[in-house]
């Protein structure tokens, strides 16, 4: 990819709240400012093209100017990205004995339909027509998931795929004298490494907050906000910057009636709680409409009063998930914003700081100055986990150091 990579908005929120809605009327909004701006869909259920009224498919259609739209076919980018090697691995499965429909289920991977979603984006980015790239995720748990999974894939990768590739070229001669098991050629390794790159550049793409932001589509309701709450930890875990929350139908003041009454009072309270839990993440209201903007000048007039006075388009909240803070003492400062205060685990393994929420685990390299030092102290406060470092340790390397994060520090 070379130049300047375009602004990329992930929308996200608990299914129902209106987030393909908010993604699709803020992609209107930015392309009716001048913005060349394209618009898929990394959900699964896809609705752009109910939202827009208007017939969508894998490839980009222009819907409006400047404003190009896509809801992407998953098993056919997935031939794309994985046909050869999938072809590979069902010939492989077919010589052991398995059965030709089960083989070809077993050679599509779990997650790699999910995958063909981020690489779209990195293909979106890669081609430099758009200055921003907007992106209607699943519902959140679904976007967690998803947005790990180069995370999680790269450190597989990285240490898996490089030895496989050397093995490979020791053992292919031998197999090919000594038994018919189908092995694979040089053209079936570069097409799994290059889905390795792409990967890879995803991964940074998606992880640098100049370049990416998350913006969090909510209801004032205790469940949705709940979620949304672990949502953004979760997605700080893994180094996504959350820099908006958008709080759709809202009910307002002007509407009268004692059920709407009651309603409006009902919402109070977890609007009030948005804009405390959230900070300095800036909050957004869009209010509730008799009937949802459907087709592109509603959405134009819907996202006019959403954004009113904002540029949707610019990086809203400074700051970054991951940093080191250098000195004496150095630091690695993790922003896990709304963390519970002993449930995070830290531990360092070898060349790596090892972080767990719950059932989320993330792996970050360590920079070369802070690797073979000691962990100091561990200490979650104000929605940053802080790991100190002591001067250079002298175990071994590979060993490990761990650390609970005190409660009430």
């Amino acid at each position: 990819m070379s130049g300047v990579a375009p602004r990329i908005l992930v929308f996200t929120g608990k299914g129902g709240v209106g987030k393909t809605t908010t993604a699709a009327a803020t992609a209107v909004h930015l392309a009716a400012s001048g913005r060349r701006v394209a618009l898929t869909s990394a959900d699964p259920a896809h609705s752009l093209g109910d939202v827009l009224d208007a017939d969508l498919g894998t490839e980009l259609i222009e819907v409006a100017p400047r404003l190009r739209v896509q809801q992407v076919d998953a098993r056919q980018r997935l031939e794309e990205h994985w046909g050869e090697v999938r072809d590979w691995l069902v010939e492989v499965l077919d010589w052991a004995g398995v059965r030709s429909v089960e083989a070809e289920e077993l050679a599509v991977l779990p997650g790699l339909d999910d995958l063909v979603a981020l690489l779209e984006i990195e293909s979106l980015c890669r081609t430099g027509d758009h200055d921003v790239v907007v992106v209607d995720c699943g519902p959140t748990a679904e976007t967690v998931r998803l947005l790990s999974l180069p995370d999680v894939l790269g450190w597989y990768a990285e240490r898996c795929f490089p030895v496989t590739r050397r093995l490979h070229r020791i053992v292919r001669p031998v197999l090919g004298r000594l038994t018919n098991l189908p092995v694979a050629d040089d053209r079936v390794l570069e097409r799994g490494a290059d889905f390795l790159d792409r990967l890879e550049a995803v991964r940074a793409l998606l992880a640098d907050p100049d370049t990416t932001s998350v913006r969090l589509v909510v209801q004032p309701e205790r469940m949705v906000l709940a979620e949304a709450r672990r949502t953004w930890t979760s997605l700080s875990l893994f180094g996504y910057s959350v820099d908006a929350v958008v709080v759709n139908r809202v009910l307002p003041e002007a509407v009268e009636g004692d059920f709407l009454e009651r309603s409006r009072s009902a919402q109070a309270p977890y609007l009030a709680a948005v804009g405390a839990d959230f900070s300095p993440v800036p909050v957004f209201v869009a209010e509730a409409e008799p009937v949802g903007p459907v087709g592109v000048e509603e959405l134009a007039a819907s996202a006019g009063r959403t954004w009113e006075g904002t540029d949707p388009g610019a990086r809203l909240v400074e700051g970054r998930p991951l940093r080191f803070e250098d000195g004496d003492t150095p630091t690695l400062v993790v922003e896990l914003p709304l963390a519970e205060r002993g449930s995070v685990d830290v531990a360092v393994v070898g060349d790596e700081l090892v972080v767990t929420i719950g059932a989320l685990r993330r792996c970050l390299p360590l920079p070369v100055a802070l690797r073979r030092r000691d962990v100091a102290a561990a200490s979650l406060s104000d929605g940053e986990l802080r790991v100190r470092f002591t001067g250079p340790g002298t175990g071994a390397p590979g060993g490990t150091e761990s650390a609970r994060t005190p409660a009430g520090k």
